[in-house]
């Protein structure tokens, strides 16, 4: 048994707890949260007296471990087409160099506290890792196809890749509104109308996407043409483009939409007309490196979605920290209290994942990993605020 002592310990299911204890066995399951106001008896364990916040391991709900090998290659502020063809022309590199950066990515995570996290796959490079690593993976095998006459061969090959990744908890999913054919969207539904099919679906990354759907006017016209696509099937919408998409997904699995980047009130207010089990994810620190600009956080706030949080990939950000991202958000947005990042950061993904009876949330009986967050100003989050796995 180890037994922490923190100036608060916030569970998340419930209000923070000064000066709480949490003792976990040599497993990392809870086997005690206790709030010493209320002992009337020493613990019957050494108890390690740290300095901060403890709370639960977070989940980082989008990544892109396959293009860790891209650190610092990409052009930042380009803009979502340049990145795009980008990581297209450099993603390709030598097996040894990709195995490890995605080794190198895997430990970074684990060393900023993440114990759990949603990866996009499009190849099956990642499989040993996934195999092999202390943190919880679901995978997303990520279809593409625009042109409505390959839909069948996108899907069952994605539908082969996935087989690949199993008994690894995984599923198919959508790559984005801009790179799946309504045809494409079709069989993924009827896919999702049984078993379980997380889906996750990059959406409204740049203006230029809602432009594309209302309009059929915008750079997405020049990366069709750069990849050589013929386009003439695609009739504007006049809508953005969740707006156009958003009948096209299914009922019956959990949906995060991730970035959000140009979604706005509307987009929110279409979303609730429909009977879809909407998330949504931000990503911060990738959308100022693409784009330079970040989602309007607030207007998601008690709108009555479950909000997580990610890191995207290291070709889009310089840290695959959770911490990190909460930091971006609050300085941009500071009414958004460190309490309810940390609840974006933790419960949340873990809810969305289907795992909050084991992570999330510190509570007797979970092996939700413990982090000890340092460095604020009272509970802000400051530039020297860190994170310390303790468990």
């Amino acid at each position: 048994m180890k037994s922490f002592k923190a100036d608060y310990v916030y569970p998340v299911c419930a209000d923070p707890i000064k000066n709480g204890i949490v003792t976990v066995d040599d497993n990392g399951k809870i086997t005690a949260v206790v709030d010493p106001a209320t002992l009337t008896e020493p613990p019957d364990t050494p108890v390690e007296q740290v300095s901060g916040i403890i709370c639960p391991g977070f989940v980082n709900a989008h990544c892109h471990l396959e293009l860790s090998h891209l650190k610092e290659k990409l052009r930042q502020r380009a803009g979502l087409v340049n990145f795009i063809i980008d990581v297209q022309a450099l993603r390709g590199a030598d097996s040894a160099l990709v195995l490890d950066a995605i080794e190198q990515a895997d430990a970074e995570m684990y060393e900023n506290g993440i114990v759990a996290v949603g990866d996009i796959s499009n190849t099956n490079v990642t499989i040993d890792k996934k195999r092999n690593s202390k943190l919880y993976y679901h995978t997303f095998i990520e279809t593409f196809g625009f042109l409505p006459g390959r839909a069948n061969e996108v899907f069952e090959n994605a539908l082969a890749l996935m087989n690949e990744f199993k008994p690894l908890p995984c599923s198919v999913t959508p790559h984005a509104p801009y790179s799946v054919s309504k045809e494409l969207f079709k069989l993924l539904q009827k896919h999702s109308e049984t078993g379980h099919n997380l889906i996750s679906i990059h959406n409204q990354e740049c203006e230029d996407e809602n432009k594309f759907y209302r309009y059929k006017q915008g750079t997405f016209n020049d990366l069709y043409a750069h990849f050589g696509l013929d386009i003439t099937h695609f009739k504007p919408q006049a809508r953005n483009s969740i707006q156009s998409i958003l009948p096209l997904l299914t009922n019956k699995q959990q949906i995060l939409l991730v970035h959000n980047t140009c979604t706005n009130l509307k987009d929110i207010y279409f979303i609730k007309r429909f009977d879809k089990k909407i998330n949504f994810c931000f990503c911060p620190n990738a959308n100022l490196y693409i784009e330079g600009r970040l989602p309007k956080i607030e207007l998601f706030i008690g709108q009555g979605y479950n909000i997580t949080l990610g890191t995207d990939s290291l070709a889009s950000n310089n840290k695959l920290c959770i911490l990190n991202e909460m930091r971006s958000i609050q300085e941009k947005f500071p009414v958004i209290s460190t309490q309810q990042l940390i609840e974006w950061g933790t419960l949340n993904g873990a809810r969305y994942f289907g795992i909050d009876n084991e992570k999330g949330s510190i509570e007797v009986g979970k092996t939700p990993g413990l982090n000890l967050i340092t460095g604020l100003d009272g509970w802000k989050i400051t530039p020297e605020t860190k994170v310390k796995r303790l468990f």
